[in-house]
């Protein structure tokens, strides 16, 4: 299902899968200009500014595209939840691999300019398998609460759009959270999010292993769980009055 679920972006498209390709790199081009020619950002220590920006846009990008489409998901496959033998609480999951394919590009054109533009790899690049399994869990969490609460107050999904546009200027992805006053880091640091975006460029540009941050992982965690189980929760509670409210 999530294969078709790819398929079925670009059915009748001359390009087809490509697109999977263009749209992020164009993305990347786009912010690059702007922040790079327009606004002279200077490279980040070392690293180019673009490859800088790819290392932290590719987490984000992700997650957002999950979160985003499985807060229709029920709704958009009601014809599927009407039948009783079909476990609904599959659909969010369905989204969250479609768009780890999705990922799997993103990641491509990141490594491609860490090629390109001579930044080194480390054995430490390889644990951005595991900041990939937190976001994916936290998505995950996000994905079963948001497509259940949607079936009954129609407006979650808009309100889901407005907060990943609020999370996306809150996370440091287009600027570096050292710019900021100790006072405002400490709270920004409380944005789950925040973890994963600089876990991906410790694991890719600055090769810090991840357990050097023991109390910001526990608290990674300890946030992603409650969501994961909060939003199981939840599905299953309203789950039997999908085919009703549908």
């Amino acid at each position: 299902m999530a294969k078709r679920e790819i398929a079925a972006q670009y059915v009748g498209s001359f390009l087809g899968f490509v697109w999977t390709f263009i749209k992020p790199l164009v993305m990347i081009c786009v912010f690059w200009f702007v922040f790079s020619v327009g606004f002279k950002s200077m490279p980040m220590g070392n690293i180019p500014f673009v490859v800088w920006l790819a290392a932290g846009l590719a987490p984000w990008f992700c997650f957002a595209d999950i979160v985003t489409s499985s807060a229709v998901v029920v709704v958009g496959n009601s014809h599927l939840v009407k039948k009783t033998l079909f476990p609904s609480q599959i659909l969010p999951i369905i989204k969250l691999l479609s768009g780890l394919i999705t990922h799997a590009v993103f990641l491509s054109i990141l490594f491609g300019l860490l090629i390109s533009q001579k930044v080194p790899l480390s054995f430490y690049s390889l644990q951005f398998v595991y900041y990939l399994l937190c976001f994916s869990l936290l998505a995950l969490g996000i994905s079963w609460l948001v497509s259940a609460l949607h079936v009954f107050v129609r407006d979650t999904a808009q309100i889901v759009a407005v907060v990943l546009q609020v999370g996306f200027w809150g996370t440091p992805i287009f600027w570096d959270i050292k710019m900021m006053p100790p006072s405002i880091q400490f709270w920004l640091k409380f944005n789950p999010f925040y973890y994963v975006v600089q876990g991906y460029r410790e694991s890719f540009l600055e090769f810090v292993p991840f357990w050097h941050h023991t109390l910001h992982t526990l608290y990674f965690w300890a946030i992603t769980l409650f969501i994961l189980l909060a939003g199981a929760y939840v599905f299953r509670k309203l789950k039997p009055q999908f085919a009703d409210v549908l």
